[in-house]
């Protein structure tokens, strides 16, 4: 049984996307016959029911470079030849419950891939449907079953960019589906993967309705695992650990790191990698804007430097809501803003720009003055920031609200005549402030869009508890496989 009640009737079959192939593998298949032979693999999801409401998407710096968002679903369709590895072919609707957002930073020297729990209750905006309609927002609805809209083998991978986006705040540019079949095929092509078991798993433990525990399926240590046995271990959840779901996330993504540093390993050159490269292809559902093997292959060459060291992997912050999960605040933000700002978990600067030294921060006390904090922008939060912004410096706020008006580009500070030199003292916390005079009691904070960017451009220190967790592609492999 599943920890606090996340026990499933029929274990849902997840595992980790052997997509990073994609990611470095492709950059040499570059001419003739082995172009044209990965060109005709690759099949694409229709965009038109990406959201028409979507963050902005990343300019390029003077040198072109530019941040990259790439979201990774792996689909466990029982449907075709998937069905023999992943158990009962009935169950032909794509569900996905593995999502991991790869960001790829401006420096493309390092990259991190956020886990997103399946069971996470999150806000699942508008999803187009097969019969052409769109459906109603669903607050609080379980994460994984945005890939489920429709009801259809594919999936829809749309739907779940959809919702990656208005949970993170970023713009996803490019999405892949990769389903049983083509993971297997792909650990046989690199011909395994060395893995860590952490103890004896037996078939009972694949198949908890089995009822007795059966043979043993994958003895405890370091070996070598490729197809139905790698497949075994990445879904694997009871017998290991706490049984959790989240857990099983962190045995993933010890083999994607391990599938990463494998494909590294090989060499990069035509005769081990194709084979590679055409499993891969076969079994990837794409973006338009990745649907050749020339757009693949270009996003892969944007790759090969980044480090095994700063290729990092985290599970989105969490905790139990009963039998789900709530994503947890403002941490989970805060991670999201991370990203956002082009720094690592561990606040390097990775935008590929030289920071300017920052200049010393205001010595300002508020003790005894009293402010009202409005958001005069649509930045969900940002009246909340701005109110421990100045709790920090002492001074005491009587509340926070929205602004009549929100499209404020500059920040306010509105004071009665008696307040004047305690808001010229608040007005240091926020330079380039507008410092308005009014007939009004007190002190009134109106944040504008000036701060929402200052706000997003120096976001708070992660927690260690998540940093802490954070493994990278060249982490020992029998290190974070589980909680518990």
């Amino acid at each position: 049984m599943g920890v606090r009640g996340l026990k499933r009737k029929r274990s849902r079959k997840r595992w980790i996307i052997g997509i990073a192939v994609g990611l470095v593998v492709l950059v040499v298949g570059g001419a003739g016959a082995v172009y044209l032979k990965l060109n005709a693999n690759i099949s694409t999801f229709d965009s038109s029911g990406l959201s028409k409401n979507r963050p902005q998407a990343a300019k390029a710096d003077a040198n072109g470079n530019k941040p990259v968002n790439v979201l990774l679903i792996g689909s466990d369709t029982r449907s075709g030849e998937n069905g023999k590895l992943g158990g009962s072919a009935s169950g032909a609707i794509g569900r996905s419950d593995t999502t991991i957002l790869l960001h790829v930073y401006p420096d493309h020297k390092h990259a991190v891939g956020i886990s997103i729990p399946r069971d996470s209750l999150v806000d699942i905006p508008p999803c187009l449907l097969p019969d052409g309609k769109w459906s109603a927002d669903q607050p609080s609805a379980m994460f994984n079953s945005a890939f489920s809209m429709g009801n259809t083998a594919k999936g829809n991978p749309a739907c779940t960019q959809n919702t990656i986006e208005k949970l993170t705040g970023l713009r996803v540019d490019h999405t892949m589906v990769v389903d049983f079949a083509g993971f297997a095929a792909m650990t046989s092509a690199v011909d395994g993967v060395e893995v860590c078991v952490p103890n004896n798993l037996y078939q009972g433990d694949m198949n908890p309705n089995l009822g007795y525990k059966g043979k043993l399926v994958l003895p405890a240590g370091m070996q070598k695992l490729a197809g139905q046995k790698a497949l075994d271990y990445v879904r694997v959840r009871h017998g290991v650990g706490d049984n959790s779901d989240v857990g099983r996330m962190m045995r993933q993504q010890a083999f994607l790191s391990a599938l990463i540093a494998k494909i590294k390993g090989q060499g990069m050159n035509p005769t081990t990698l194709l084979p590679l490269a055409d499993a891969a292809t076969k079994s990837l559902t794409v973006d338009p804007g990745l649907g050749s093997a020339a757009k693949l292959i270009s996003f892969g060459m944007s790759l090969k430097n980044v480090d095994l060291k700063n290729i990092q992997f985290v599970t989105a912050p969490w905790k139990y809501a009963g039998s789900r999960i709530d994503l947890v605040h403002p941490d989970v933000d805060d991670l999201f803003a991370e990203l956002r700002a082009d720094r690592t978990l561990d606040g390097i600067n990775a935008s590929g720009k030289v920071e300017p030294k920052p200049t010393p921060a205001p010595v300002v006390d508020g003790t005894g003055v009293a402010v009202n904090v409005f958001n005069g922008t649509t930045t969900d939060g940002l009246g909340a920031k701005a109110a421990d912004k100045i709790k920090a410096d002492h001074f005491t706020v009587n509340g926070t609200s929205t602004a009549r008006s929100q499209d404020h580009a500059t920040t306010r500070i509105e004071y009665g005549s008696a307040h004047q030199a305690d808001a010229q003292n608040l007005a240091k916390l926020f330079p380039g402030a507008q410092l308005v005079p009014l007939n009004v009691t007190g002190i009134n904070l109106v944040v504008g869009q000036d701060y929402a960017k200052s706000a997003t451009a120096t976001p708070k220190a992660l927690p260690k508890s998540l940093t802490q967790q954070a493994r990278t592609a060249a982490s020992n492999p029998c290190s974070k496989l589980s909680y518990g």
